[in-house]
């Protein structure tokens, strides 16, 4: 059992059992979607720890969400290099995690991460050149304590690397066994298309594109869905909530504790305005008809894309990833109401 430094122990978070079992019945109520043309399934809800896993946060908690998560069928976990604060917390508390729980059910994850915002001083420590992304790959494992990831990206283009170059480097990773599939994120419609088509070549496909995609940002819409089904990728999206938006959150007033109310690096009270409010209390109203809340609403709305694979949510506590798992149990979305949500966001 790999033992937990007492700075990341909290002294109200409820102490978990030391022995982890995963639950028997963790395959029973989750949908597997699959990614693209390939042979990799991914559940509809995937884990994304951009958030809430940095060394501020109570590793009991973390790990308590990481344990639900994968009792409730949640394969696919989500880190990047720099995930935190700090930069690689989020790649190290999932190691720490992952070392005393989920060593035994390694072949049953999906874990990826990521390489291109910057990580460390100089030149070579962000972007997309090859000496960074596999540079920054060698890290990541270190911290996970992984022999490999099972997706790794380019977490952005680099408009002074010749493309060229950054899919050679995403190519030799996986020849070098370091990762079994590559992918990208914040690429154009012209980029994807032009990196899919130089992995194509080097005999790498890409698995994945992993945009940002909500009822509030709908910009993958406008070109990228249908690259991403021309080319055969997979896509995977963040921030399906808009960052709390598309929750109950917020319609009443911005809470002192939330992202808003902390002035948050993405989300401001200033983002929390009237229209907003008006939109999201309106589309609350319609979740209600149908009995569900506005976050599972938000996420059944995206599924409805067939290029979508997965949805990756962000959680602070376990209840958080239950509510979204069982959100998937509600039909899908008639024309009527698909209408009406579209009249809400005009």
């Amino acid at each position: 059992m790999t033992s937990i430094p007492q700075r990341f122990l909290s002294p109200t978070a409820a102490q978990l059992p030391e022995a982890y079992i995963a639950s028997t019945t963790r395959y029973d109520q989750m949908a597997f979607r699959r990614a693209g043309r390939s042979g990799l399934l991914l559940p509809a809800i995937s884990l994304g720890l951009w958030q809430n896993f940095g060394d501020a946060d109570p590793i009991a908690n973390s790990r308590a969400v990481l344990r639900r998560s994968f009792d409730l069928g949640v394969t696919h976990f989500d880190l990047a290099n720099n995930y935190g604060p700090p930069q690689g917390a989020a790649e190290r508390t999932f190691g720490r995690i992952f070392g005393a729980d989920f060593k035994g059910y390694r072949d049953e994850m999906v874990i990826s991460t990521k390489a291109g915002y910057d990580m460390w001083p100089g030149p070579y420590g962000e972007w997309g050149s090859r000496k960074y992304l596999i540079a920054s790959l060698d890290q990541s494992l270190q911290r996970m304590g992984l022999d490999y990831v099972d997706v790794f990206y380019s977490h952005r283009p680099d408009p002074e690397t010749p493309l060229e170059e950054t899919m050679g480097a995403l190519d030799h990773i996986v020849r070098s066994g370091r990762a079994l599939y590559v992918g990208i994120s914040n690429y154009s419609p012209e980029q994807t298309r032009d990196a899919s088509r130089i992995l194509r070549a080097l005999g790498t496909p890409c698995l994945l594109h992993q945009p940002r995609y909500n009822m509030f940002d709908r910009h993958i819409e406008e070109g990228l869905l249908d690259v991403l089904k021309e080319e055969g990728i997979g896509c995977i999206v963040f921030s399906p909530l808009a960052q709390g938006l598309l929750t109950e959150r917020y319609l009443e007033g911005v809470p002192a504790d939330s992202r808003a109310g902390k002035a948050g690096r993405f989300l401001k009270p200033e983002n929390v305005n009237q229209e907003i409010v008006d939109r999201a209390r309106k589309l609350a109203g319609l979740a209600r008809q149908r009995g569900q809340s506005l976050a599972q609403l938000a996420v059944t709305w995206i599924l409805r894309q067939p290029q979508i694979t997965s949805v990756l949510i962000g959680a602070s506590r376990p209840a958080q990833v239950e509510e979204l798992q069982a959100g998937l149990a509600y039909p899908p979305l008639t024309e009527s109401e698909l209408q009406e949500i579209e009249k809400f966001l005009r």
